[in-house]
């Protein structure tokens, strides 16, 4: 047995100082042997150590080569154990970004009308684009308000983030439309309901003993961990696990696929957990100590208890039928929730606050041992896991049972635990009910349930493995109660903050949070609690009350459109675009009304051709951001300039204080300098790690990356930090007011304090769907089952959003690399689907549905369920010489059906796959122009093939750099 070595002051010292539980100039611990930078003074080349941003979800290490202050080429770099090496296509073609000829490289505004092919794009200097978007932002606010402005910012690149804080701290507006809402953010919105805020993401670098992919492809394109890394972990893992309605490119080597009908997710994962339970294969002790499980539930209405925290701000009452002491006696304390003790053969408590249970005096665990992860890569920590605590007191919280009790009034009332609410709720989806359900055998779930949950190495304490569930899952109406689903199933199996489990953001020597220029120091970090709860969305989706992070995506742009509940007259979006979450042929038609819009991106999108203003961006290339792992990852490295950017651009940090400095609001909390430079942001950021960006940037250009398991040992380096207190998720909001006592508290982050298998915070907010207290499954709102009528007329299925190698959601269609490899959209269908409808590989074919249709070539593949048809999502066409760039002859987005009915009810997530769609050849007779290839206005055609000659027009080009 061996004790962590640290002391309850050394954790909570290392906490507050944001864990830099070592410094810079001890120097970095690489997991993979570092290669030397080369000594090429003579030839005029050097390398760069960097990390990509090529598809913005993952830190790939890379070099970046220059020649004479050009970049020349990207490689892999071998010191990112994270990403072993990887630079896949995007990362390399990276360098035809930075030099591509229509690259936005200086101010711009619109002297047409907006709608005109030909936006008559004059150039402007930056003084006179920034305080065009001061005037018109204090003219209109003056006018309708605050809430009249919104804000777009797209993928975590970690810059380019203003919407995700910065532009409410400066206008007072709590209107933001983010693909988080879409993307990640269901996941994180679940987690924080259920656990602790960002808790989905697996640590894949552990190569989990079963490996269990759901609903991703990461293999193809980088999400969360890279395409080398997530490979490796599925060749070294005893069981892979693939749960796709498509064979994914890695899910042929799977040992078990369960094809799954779209949007069930949720069945499926409740039909494991019932597997689970009957099996006995879940954590006695982890449902009694660190669930809500045993807390006891009135069969009467729900009564007022104890209190919460919203997620940016402000607390709330709880209005819950779980029995409290208040409930019981005079006085009673309403955070101290009941159970039923079965050792004493009475009630007992534990108390939300301490999150002790009655009696016991909490001090932070010691004892454990190293994590015995067999396959990691060399020089990489195992970490420190907590053993589990045992009750410290002789108490046996019951998991079963009716129980009476007799409240205040004097009523007798009878109360189950939850777990007996909850087996019930799992018992609906045996593996033969959800055969029924899912279109999967009842044997095949039987046994990859079991598989996953029979531990493999039951002397290292722990499970085999989380389950790295991601986009396919938030995307059918029912994203917030399939996380769920899944955070309990991970839990109780012991997979929760394990070695390979499910375990959180990365946590480094600095607090990076959604990164630079997304808050600024110098204001408070949020809106008040009244200004939140006036964001669009919030009457139909009532949890967003308490979430507080975005406005409903849908709801924004109806309210665009129409002016209800009031108007939205001003927009900035920074590298954004219409194309994702709600339908694109609605919103861009809306955005062409708003009075006032600035775009700030690297090219002319289709987003950009509604813009008044253009803000010229950089390319990662040409950036300086430190950077840790957005997931499970556990590395800390940075992106590190390159190469000058071009002259009349700006860094969107630059932007974003250049945007405060003109309005006079103060960015920085130094008030001698409250409008920093670039490298004195870097260096605020950074404070907590007690080094500026300077010394960082050149221990990490000599050392590598470096693991943070070492870097941070509280707080990333130790497993079961439920145990210790020291998860640094559960600061969020005003709960975060006082991180010496949150990370001086065992628990998680929700309002008891417990893994909340029943949920708090949609009891009180939503009373009306008392379903969904527990995880419960709902089906699609038009799939076969809940709409026959429409799949009639529509008879496939249509789901999206796979990766594909060569792009990132809507980006590099402009790069010759990608753009040969990839020339135009795919729509996979099944050969048997496809010889039915007369159509061959290569053909062209119409999806169309009730919303549009759109046009995209057939790509004939098994792996696709007859049936089921994956269409591609984000396509527009950078070739075409219009404002709209084509976005609607084959972007997915205009086949999706808005509207609260067709959202998740609790988050607002869209509805982008599961739903029905018919497809057909298109024809000389049935297209426009006569052409089945899609065209511009004008009838020219958009790039289809590898060899069409406009692709050498985006060769890069140099001079314009300087002019």
């Amino acid at each position: 047995m061996k004790r962590l070595n640290l002391t309850r002051r050394s954790f909570v010292k290392i906490a507050v100082a944001a864990a830099a539980a070592s410094s810079l100039s001890a120097g970095f611990s690489a997991g993979l042997a570092q290669a030397e930078p080369a000594n090429a003074a003579d030839s005029g080349v050097r390398r760069v150590r960097s990390c990509c941003r090529g598809c913005g979800k993952m830190e790939c290490g890379v070099w970046v080569i220059v020649k004479d202050g050009r970049a020349i080429a990207v490689e892999g770099d071998e010191s990112s154990f994270q990403s072993m090496g990887n630079c896949c296509a995007k990362s390399q073609a990276s360098i035809q970004a930075a030099y591509h000829p229509d690259r936005l490289y200086y101010p711009m505004r619109r002297t047409n009308p907006k709608g005109e092919d030909d936006a008559g794009w004059v150039r402007i200097s930056w003084d006179e684009a920034i305080k065009a978007l001061k005037a018109k932002t204090l003219e209109l606010s003056a006018q309708y308000g605050p809430e009249c402005l919104f804000a777009m910012s797209g993928t975590s690149r970690l810059w380019g983030m203003i919407a995700y804080g910065a532009f409410s701290q400066l206008t007072g507006s709590p209107n933001i439309a983010i693909p988080w809402q879409v993307c990640k953010g269901p996941r994180h919105f679940g987690t924080a309901l259920q656990s602790v805020f960002q808790y989905s993401w697996q640590e894949t670098v552990a190569r989990p003993n079963v490996l269990t992919y759901w609903g991703t492809g990461p293999e193809l394109s980088n999400y969360d961990d890279s395409c080398r890394t997530v490979v490796d972990a599925s060749e070294k893992a005893s069981q892979y696990i693939c749960v796709d309605p498509r064979l994914t490119n890695l899910g042929k080597e799977a040992d078990q696929w369960l094809p799954l009908r779209p949007g069930t997710d949720a069945a499926m994962v409740l039909s494991w957990t019932n597997v689970i339970i009957e099996n006995n294969l879940y954590d006695d002790l982890f449902v009694k100590k660190w669930t809500n499980a045993p807390y006891l539930v009135m069969e009467g209405e729900a009564t007022v208890g104890g209190y919460g925290y919203k997620a940016m701000a402000g607390t709330f009452d709880v209005k819950s039928r779980l029995l409290t002491e208040a409930d019981l006696i005079e006085g009673g304390n309403p955070m101290r929730y009941m159970v039923w003790d079965a050792l004493g053969n009475k009630l007992a408590w534990c108390d939300a606050e301490t999150c002790t249970w009655e009696g016991e005096v909490w001090a932070p665990p010691t004892e454990g041992k190293e994590a015995d992860q067999k396959h990691l890569v060399p020089g990489v920590s195992q970490g420190f896991v907590i053993d589990p605590t045992p009750f410290s007191t002789e108490i046996d919280p019951a998991l079963t049972g009716t129980y009476e009790v007799t409240l205040k009034d004097g009523s007798i009332m009878k109360c189950r635990p939850v777990w007996e609410h909850f087996v019930e709720r799992c018992a609906e989806y045996t593996p033969e009910k959800a055969e029924v359900i899912t279109g999967v055998p009842a044997d095949k779930i039987r046994q990859a349930a079991l598989t996953y949950g029979t531990r493999l190495d039951p002397e290292t304490g722990y499970g085999n493995g989380g389950i790295l569930y991601q986009l396919a899952i938030e995307h059918s109406c029912n994203s917030i109660q399939c996380v769920r689903a899944f955070d309990t199933l991970i839990g109780i199996t012991g997979n929760w903050d394990v070695p390979g489990g499910s375990r959180g953001c990365t946590q480094g020597s600095f607090i990076l949070g959604c990164g630079i220029g997304w808050q600024a120091p110098g204001l408070p970090p949020s809106l008040s609690p009244e200004m939140y709860d006036k964001a669009l969305g919030c009457v139909d989706f009532p949890v967003l009350k308490w979430w507080q992070h975005w406005s409903d995506d849908s709801t924004l742009f109806k309210a665009l459109e129409t002016g209800d509940p009031y108007p939205l007259k001003l927009g900035w979006c920074s590298t954004s675009d219409f194309m994702c979450m709600s339908n694109a042929t609605q919103k861009y038609n809306a955005l062409k009304d708003l009075d006032f819009f600035v775009v700030q991106d690297l090219w002319k999108t289709p987003t950009a051709g509604l813009a008044d203003i253009l803000f010229p961006a950089q390319h990662w290339i040409e950036t300086n951001a430190p950077r840790q792992s957005q997931g499970g990852g556990g590395a800390e490295g940075a992106t590190v300039r390159a190469v000058d950017p071009p002259a009349h651009t700006m860094h969107d940090q630059e932007i974003i204080v250049a945007v405060f400095k003109e309005f006079g609001a103060p960015w920085s909390a130094h008030q001698d300098d409250p409008w920093p430079t670039y490298e004195g942001h870097l260096d605020e950021l950074l404070e907590s790690s007690g080094v500026t960006w300077a010394q960082y940037r050149d221990d990490f250009q000599e050392n590598g990356w470096r693991d943070c398991k070492i870097v941070n040992p509280p707080m990333w380096g130790t497993y079961r930090r439920y145990e210790t207190g020291m998860i640094a998720m559960k600061c969020i909001g005003d709960r975060g007011m006082n991180p010496m006592k949150e990370l001086s508290t065992p628990g998680f982050g929700t309002p008891t304090r417990k893994m909340e298998i029943w949920s708090t915070v949609i009891e009180t907010f939503d009373p009306d769907r008392p379903e969904d207290i527990l995880p419960s499954y709902h089906e699609p709102p038009l799939s076969p089952i809940a709409d026959p009528a429409m799949n009639e007329k529509y008879p496939l299925t249509a789901i999206s959003g796979r990766r594909i190698p060569v792009y990132f959601h809507s980006e590099h269609r402009q790069l010759p690399w990608c753009r040969e490899l990839w020339p135009a959209p795919r729509c996979e269908i099944n050969p048997a689907d496809a010889a039915e409808m007369g159509v061959k590989q290569g053909d062209w074919v119409w999806i169309e549905n009730d919303q549009g249709k759109i046009r995209q070539t057939a790509d004939l593949y098994y792996g696709i369920q007859k049936g089921v048809v994956h269409v591609e999502h984000q396509w527009w066409f950078p070739e075409l010489d219009q404002a709209d760039k084509g976005y609607d002859l084959s972007c997915a987005n205009c086949l999706v059906t808005t509207g609260p009915e067709y959202q998740d009810p609790i988050c607002g997530s869209s509805y982008l796959r599961a739903y029905p769609v018919k497809v057909y050849k298109a024809t000389p007779e049935n297209s426009p122009f006569g052409n089945p290839v899609p065209c511009d206005h004008k009838g020219n055609e958009i790039i289809s093939s590898a060899d069409d000659p406009r692709l050498k027009e985006w060769l890069p080009v140099y001079d314009v750099r300087e002019d």
